[in-house]
């Protein structure tokens, strides 16, 4: 299997964070900003690192671009920047570009300019709390349409040691376990036979209103 290879374009703690976790999966990063100490400051967790001025055309082909899977362009304090740098991910010919918006017009400015996704990760962010703070039992929560959430779930103590064809989870409380997780592990073909341990995390889709009335069990 191929190895992916991406570029972030701005390493502020959005960027960076993109980058790092980009690289620890096993794709090849070239992280780039304007400013050096950024760029000093990243050099060992990523594939290359790069100070470069991206709203100079020049200097931007000069990166060797063309072959990249995708972009990432999280410059949010500088638009100028920002557009020009989608501008030119698209013109290189890189399919696949997402961009980081410090505000909603900002966000429609690069989806014209040619963005295939657009990121507010303030604004994300807030509501991924919220939701947290809303579904407390949970470990985390995912959001997948305006009904339907995924979420990780400790082991319910009345759960352990039995199975989930004993549970029952899915006639009791409208939700499907789809997946088990420990520590790294992920475990996605559960036997319905197994009983359930206590240090594993459960990895449950479902109807919000029936996730929060699981949530308020005690």
């Amino acid at each position: 299997m191929a190895v992916k290879s991406y570029v972030v374009f701005g390493l502020g703690k959005f960027g960076r964070s993109v980058a790092v976790s980009l690289c620890k999966n096993g794709c090849e990063v070239l992280a780039v900003d304007l400013d050096e100490e950024r760029v000093e400051d990243i050099t060992s967790e990523v594939t290359y690192a790069v100070k470069a001025n991206v709203t100079d055309p020049d200097v931007f082909r000069s990166l060797g671009l063309r072959n990249m899977d995708g972009a990432v362009v999280a410059i949010g304090e500088n638009i100028e920047a920002s557009v020009m740098a989608t501008i030119l991910s698209k013109e290189v010919g890189i399919p696949y570009v997402v961009a980081k918006a410090s505000s909603q017009t900002h966000g429609l400015v690069l989806k014209k300019v040619g963005a295939d996704e657009i990121i507010f990760p303030e604004r994300d962010m807030g509501s991924r709390v919220a939701r947290n703070m809303t579904f407390g039992r949970f470990v985390d929560t995912f959001e997948l349409s305006n009904r339907y959430s995924l979420v990780e779930m400790k082991m319910p103590e009345e759960w352990v040691g039995k199975s989930l064809c004993e549970l029952d989870v899915r006639g009791k409380y409208g939700i499907n376990v789809i997946a088990s997780k420990r520590g790294e592990e992920i475990v996605a073909n559960l036997r319905p036979d197994k009983p359930l341990q206590e240090d594993e995390v459960l990895l449950v889709v479902g109807d919000n209103q029936k996730l929060l009335k699981m949530n308020k069990r005690k």
